[in-house]
């Protein structure tokens, strides 16, 4: 098997989420409850799997008067997005590797 080196340092990356020293983030409480949330419960986990997307439901394409408009998907603006996303990954894991179950169902 071969070894797999970084050649990055992973103090100098920022994630959309980390805070800037001397910023002021006033989501910042909530990003870390949703981060801290342990997934724990088969039944919580599939709650969150069915409440959160796999994908954003916002993107369309629309014909209109023989033109289409493509509608980006607009889950990139909410400002929760990557920590939710992040939630819902570890519910599907916890599926995955604690309860065994197929979580074909909830991907896309």
């Amino acid at each position: 098997m071969k070894t797999i080196t970084h050649t990055h340092n992973h103090q100098e990356h920022h994630s959309p989420t980390s805070r800037k020293p001397g910023s002021f983030d006033i989501l910042y409480p909530l990003r870390r409850l949703v981060d801290g949330f342990q997934v724990k419960n088969a039944r919580l986990a599939h709650l969150c799997c069915q409440i959160i997307p796999c994908c954003c439901p916002f993107e369309r394409n629309l014909r209109l008067f023989g033109r289409t408009f493509h509608i980006p998907p607009l889950c990139k603006l909410n400002p929760l997005y990557d920590n939710f996303v992040g939630l819902r990954f570890r519910a599907l894991s916890y599926l995955s590797d604690e309860c065994g179950e197929d979580v074909r169902k909830y991907i896309c």
